[in-house]
């Protein structure tokens, strides 16, 4: 697109289906790895991806010729297939529906990519559930309860 010039930065959570622990330490470089990989392939920039075994943060770079739903429907199918098909776990792996998006100002990205390299340790104290309703707070997105998480993801 000439004469457009844009420089837009997102933050993206999402989770294995039932926000099951499959992000296990065994595999979870590879799979950044072909997140990274997938971001690139779509012409966008991962600037930080990190997690937990039930959770993974994207911080990206991107340009607004794909819809950020597009881009992490995309991402979340391509990396469901790449786990299955190489038998990275047992059974069959897929992501939960959804996904929390949040705009970074281009002063926040280092802030942002520091906090999500330090996931692993953030979560030594703070539950994902409390982490996700707090980020939803500070972004001042409505959201209601029900469609949040269910209760039987919390009760292992």
């Amino acid at each position: 697109m000439a004469n457009t010039f844009t420089k837009l930065f997102a933050h993206i959570i999402f989770a294995p289906k039932g926000r099951e622990g499959y992000l296990i330490p065994e595999i979870e470089e590879r799979v950044y790895q072909y997140m990274t990989g997938i971001i690139r392939e779509k012409g966008q920039t991962m600037i930080a991806v990190n997690g937990t075994q039930d959770h993974v943060h994207l911080l990206i770079g991107y340009k607004p010729s794909i819809s950020l739903s597009d881009l992490v429907r995309d991402l979340k199918s391509a990396t469901s297939k790449f786990m299955n098909e190489n038998k990275l776990l047992r059974g069959h792996f897929s992501w939960q529906e959804g996904f929390g998006g949040f705009s970074v100002g281009h002063s926040q990205v280092n802030s942002v990519a520091r906090y999500i390299q330090q996931q692993k340790v953030h979560h030594k104290e703070k539950s994902f559930r409390a982490e996700y309703i707090e980020l939803l707070g500070m972004s001042d997105i409505q959201f209601d309860e029900a469609y949040l998480f269910t209760d039987e993801m919390y009760s292992k």
